[in-house]
């Protein structure tokens, strides 16, 4: 069943343009009260959110929806995503809420739900929630409605639980860390957390004004965070997005390492300590790793190397999540850098990895480069080739013949990817390959039997 409002990680627009309004926020969480009302009688729900100027807005229509249903609600204020998965988690709610359009500029926003175990919830259940918003409202009567308070240490609490997935034996003493928060919602924490383990911080995209959210700063822009690591002689630089599931890394000589490149330490350092401390065999440690269908070919022929096995799901970390739920694993992620350690926690979290990566350069006594000295990333070209009304090169014979031969010259040194845009009239043809200058030619190639 198709959904009208919810995409692949809740609902997002432009604020003041539907579905991104109060009124319809209002009826949103009206109707996910009503849901929650017919396996609870009293649910509680907690709301957390990013720094937007819109978020007060929005806030306060949730809050409004919910009471109205019945529901209580518990404020956070300002906290990352991951931080308000965890507390719905261990304060035992009915769900958590989140308002945030994580990397979008401050104009948009969106509201994005975690179940009461602190994950994400399912297609039927939005569905629900959908057909639920069609009917009519059914407001409960003043001696039921729900009530609102505020949990004044939202932030110390997640505060405690990062730094309780850092290894204890270890300490950040001696390491100079540069941390951008993007102004987003982990501003106030982030740098508090790598400090209170050690490290020396220097803080950048940490003062939001309501509308700087991922300006030129954070995970989408990490150039102020190479320019202030470069400056400030740090050994590592941390860059999260706005709600700081998504993490960029950056080291003492300003080369950027991309969520592939993350997902690979972090698989490489759980080896290395499996074998060491509690078994011999790669294996046990780490069956398998899921990536998405853009992962570079570089590091699954890396993990092939080491024993381990890549699973390539669809893009968007919902999929990974998906997929590595399937399977019992616990390691995957995305090369955009959201990352998911499901042993440490429920969803991806920027810090939380960042800290993984930390712990495994303090272990191995070696930088990032060194720790990654096997993968080098294939070089990938991207294109996009703007589809003709009707046009169905799904069933194309000269795109067929050309992606075999193509794929016939690359061998087990690259990798071709043909996929439909899920919003535009666009195909996108990426081609990995030893080289850029054969990737580019043979993408063109692909691409040149849909013009």
């Amino acid at each position: 069943m198709s959904r009208k409002y919810f995409g692949t990680d809740g609902i997002r627009g432009t604020v003041g343009h539907a579905p991104i309004t109060p009124d319809f926020v209002l009826r949103l969480a009206h109707a996910v009260g009503r849901v929650l009302r017919r396996s609870e009688a009293r649910p509680t729900v907690l709301i957390g959110k990013d720094t937007r100027i819109s978020g007060y807005m929005l806030e306060s229509a949730l809050e409004s929806g919910f009471n109205s249903a019945g529901v209580d609600v518990v404020l956070l204020g300002p906290l990352p995503t991951p931080g308000v998965a965890y507390l719905t988690r261990a304060q035992r709610a009915s769900l958590g809420v989140v308002i945030s359009a994580s990397h979008n500029p401050f104009a948009d926003n969106g509201i994005k739900f975690f179940s009461a175990q602190g994950t994400k919830l399912s297609d039927a259940w939005e569905s629900e929630v959908e057909t639920v918003l069609e009917e009519a409202p059914v407001w409960v009567n003043s001696d039921s409605l729900g009530k609102a308070r505020r949990l004044d240490d939202a932030a110390g609490r997640y505060i405690e639980f990062c730094k309780s997935t850092f290894a204890n034996d270890l300490t950040l003493r001696g390491v100079k860390i540069v941390v951008d928060a993007a102004h987003g919602a982990a501003y106030h924490l982030a740098p508090m957390i790598f400090h209170e383990l050690g490290a020396e911080v220097v803080a950048i995209g940490c003062a939001p004004d309501g509308l700087n959210i991922n300006h030129e700063v954070g995970a989408t822009h990490p150039q102020a965070l190479v320019k202030a690591v470069k400056s400030s002689g740090a050994q590592f630089g941390i860059a999260l997005d706005g709600d700081a599931d998504r993490l960029q890394l950056v080291d003492a000589e300003g080369r950027l390492f991309n969520g592939d490149e993350i997902l690979y330490l972090m698989v490489k350092e759980r080896l290395s300590h499996g074998r060491s401390d509690t078994c011999n065999c790669a294996e046990e440690s780490v069956p398998g790793v899921v990536g998405t269908l853009m992962t570079n070919m570089a590091v699954e022929i890396a993990l092939r190397e080491r024993g381990v096995e890549l699973v390539r799901a669809k893009v968007g970390d919902r999929y990974v999540l998906e997929e590595l739920e399937k399977r019992g694993w616990v390691l995957g992620g995305e090369g955009s850098g959201h990352l998911l350690a499901l042993d440490k926690h429920t969803t991806g979290d920027g810090i939380i990895s960042a800290l993984q990566v930390l712990q495994a350069c303090l272990r191995s006594g070696q930088t990032l480069s060194e720790l990654l000295a096997e993968v080098t990333l294939f070089p990938q070209v991207l294109i996009n080739v703007r589809l003709g009304p009707d046009q169905d090169w799904q069933t194309s014979t000269q795109l067929a013949a050309t992606t075999r031969s193509v794929e016939q010259e690359l061998g087990s040194q690259g990798r071709v990817l043909i996929r439909a845009s899920g919003t535009e009239p666009l195909v996108r043809v990426m081609v990995e390959a030893r080289s850029a200058e054969q990737a580019q030619s043979c993408a063109e190639r692909i691409a040149e039997t849909l013009r």
